[in-house]
């Protein structure tokens, strides 16, 4: 399997984006298998910062990025997406899950 990070922006179409619409995308994104959350090598989970999304799979890369997009597209019109691979990852500040 190989993961994946993705990181969604909803921009002003002209309404500006709520907190609601982020919380319909994030239950859009882990409709589509992505998580809020990365788990450390010890076993302990960490949550991502705002909007992005940690997903394992045996998906393209394109593939992954459609699913996200799929995902964007459902809840908001005028967003950016990236999605790259994540074949190893570290962090700092990110609080327990």
């Amino acid at each position: 399997m190989t993961r994946y990070m993705t990181r969604i922006e909803l921009h002003e179409n002209p309404n500006k984006p709520t907190a609601k619409d982020y919380e319909n995308l994030h239950a859009a994104m882990e409709a589509k298998g992505f998580t809020r959350t990365i788990t450390a090598g010890n076993g302990t989970v960490y949550k991502l910062p705002t909007a992005m999304y940690y997903a394992e799979s045996t998906q393209t890369l394109a593939q992954v990025l459609g699913h996200a997009t799929t995902a964007a597209k459902s809840v908001w019109n005028n967003y950016s997406a990236v999605t790259s691979e994540a074949p190893s990852s570290t962090w700092e500040g990110l609080d327990k899950a």
